[in-house]
């Protein structure tokens, strides 16, 4: 059943606007695109710590994990630039695809720009399953890569734009939960393959990633594309008709004459990624930049790729360690639960806030436990300890998904203006892609060289994250997308001297926290 209520527009008019059935079944159908990026993210730390794999593919990291395994470093054994191309190529693909796909969701449309992205998803699924050699493998994980891209560009857009803006929060951040569900089930898949005797059992793995692949196809097929999206290629009254279906109500004349203003102001910028290095979208631009860039430096990919491998290291055997990711999998999923509940309640910035001092003091105890009880090459750790490294890493991880996880998704995409969203989105997936690539390509080199200092190097970023949202990163729940730069940027103590306009510093808008300014408190 549907639930009532309003979205406010940017006169301080109320935009009536039901919660229905259609909205959550698009948004439902549309984050099958975050479950097949988790799958991803998940299969590959799996497969790489399964012994049959490594001989087919990596007979060196092979023989220094299963035949040499008393010989060199605990922490070096997986150090090896082919495994961490495995994973990584998936990441510089999707940074490429990035460009095309932001041309197609602004030409062709969110829905079609999801559509693409499930047939490579389907095409990368069948190279990966079946691959005979190491080239056949690199070439299918590009290819979900190119859907990575095409995906991570289309839905978090599409899910801002077609709910209600008092659930935005909540909806959008379905695609981060399943991108936590996909890993989850990636690692539950992986527990159960690597029992296979026969070492077929990567296979099925990297196979099952065909689920998801299809759903997201499937999804893409049934969705209605978002009312922002047809206007903006001149469908007016497809459009208005989209509007008052996922509305629930008749009365759309408002909001609808907000987005063909929207519209007709985006459509005057003939350049968007120039448009978007202009002063006034300096805020948005430099925020969700940092934000990419500050997710993957809180060293959640390096341990969500590499669970299995990380626990191998720290001595738990083959079996322990798919069932310790499993377990971090499972808080990943429940934690991100959390914050569909609150991000629309408690804010944006809190949540962040909160995760930087638990994520903080997660990773400097695992740093020094790590430091004392793994020697280079022994291992010390007792099934005391090992319990608590991996509640450690469950309580980082948790902060992780209620905060950096779904947020740094969500605040790109609800604050570019409609004239910048696409180029904005896709320099957001084209940078947090970039960088997911340099933490997947270094990590086991760093785990190499820093040892149990990667998890003090990690949390040296996460207290420089942390000052950043304090001070720069504005409150931007229950605020209407079109509306950001009157209520939000205008607003805030530091970004109002790059929005060019009348300004006064009588005009505060009330209820939006806009960061802590340090001049308040001199």
């Amino acid at each position: 059943m549907a639930g009532g209520g309003f979205t406010s527009g940017a006169s301080g008019v109320e935009f009536e606007a039901k919660i229905t059935p259609i909205v959550i079944i698009s948004c439902i159908m549309a984050a099958t695109g975050g479950l097949m990026f988790g799958y991803d993210v998940g299969v590959s730390g799996g497969v790489t710590s399964m012994p049959p794999f490594l001989k087919k593919f990596f007979p060196t990291v092979y023989r220094k994990t299963v035949e040499e395994k008393d010989l060199g470093s605990n922490y070096c054994k997986y150090d090896n630039q082919g495994l961490q191309l495995f994973t990584s190529s998936l990441y510089l693909a999707g940074l490429t695809a990035t460009f095309f796909a932001s041309y197609t969701t602004r030409r062709l449309g969110r829905r079609l720009t999801m559509l693409i992205a499930g047939f490579f998803f389907i095409c990368g699924v069948v190279l990966n399953a079946a691959a005979q050699d190491l080239a056949m493998l690199i070439v299918g994980r590009i290819l979900l890569g190119c859907g990575v891209g095409f995906a991570n560009q289309a839905v978090p857009v599409f899910l801002s734009e077609i709910a209600p803006s008092r659930i935005r929060g909540a909806l959008n951040i379905l695609f981060q939960l399943n991108v936590t569900i996909g890993i989850l089930f990636a690692n539950l898949v992986n527990y159960g393959t690597n029992k296979i005797k026969g070492g077929w059992g990567w296979r099925l793995s990297l196979g099952l990633a065909g689920i998801p692949a299809l759903l997201l196809t499937v999804g893409a097929l049934l969705v209605v594309d978002t009312p922002n999206s047809l206007i903006e290629r001149g469908r007016l009254e497809e459009g208005k008709a989209v509007l008052k279906k996922i509305r629930g109500t008749d009365n759309v004349e408002p909001e609808f004459l907000e987005l063909v203003e929207a519209s007709r102001v985006a459509k005057e910028v003939k350049h968007p990624f120039r448009n978007l290095l202009k002063r006034k979208n300096r805020p948005q631009l430099v925020i969700s930049i940092a934000l990419q860039i500050f997710q993957q430096f809180t060293g959640i990919n390096a341990i969500m790729f590499y669970a299995p491998v990380l626990f191998n290291t720290v001595g738990f055997g083959s079996d322990a360690a798919l069932y310790s990711a499993v377990i971090t999998g499972a808080v990943n999923v429940l934690s991100t639960v959390v914050s569909i509940y609150s991000v629309d309640k408690l804010g944006r910035r809190l949540l962040l806030l909160e995760a930087g001092v638990q994520m903080f003091l997660s990773q400097v105890v695992i740093a020094v436990i790590l430091g004392i009880k793994v020697k280079d090459d022994s291992n010390d750790l007792s099934k005391g300890f090992a319990v608590l490294v991996v509640v450690l890493v469950c309580t980082f991880v948790s902060s992780f998904a209620w905060s950096w996880g779904p947020l740094g998704w969500l605040i790109p995409s609800e604050t570019f203006p409609l004239e910048t969203r696409s180029a904005g989105q896709s320099v957001t997936v084209c940078v947090n892609l970039l960088f997911t690539f340099v933490i997947a390509q270094a990590f086991l080199s760093m785990l190499c060289h820093f040892k149990f200092g990667i998890f003090l190097f990690f949390s040296g970023w996460v207290l420089i994250m942390s000052v950043f949202v304090l001070f720069l990163v504005p409150e931007t729940k229950n605020v209407p997308i079109e509306e950001m730069t009157e209520r939000v940027w205008k607003q805030h103590w530091f970004w109002k001297r790059f929005i060019d306009d009348d300004y006064t510093a009588d005009e505060k808008v009330a209820n939006v926290s806009n960061g802590f300014d340090p001049a308040s408190v001199l």
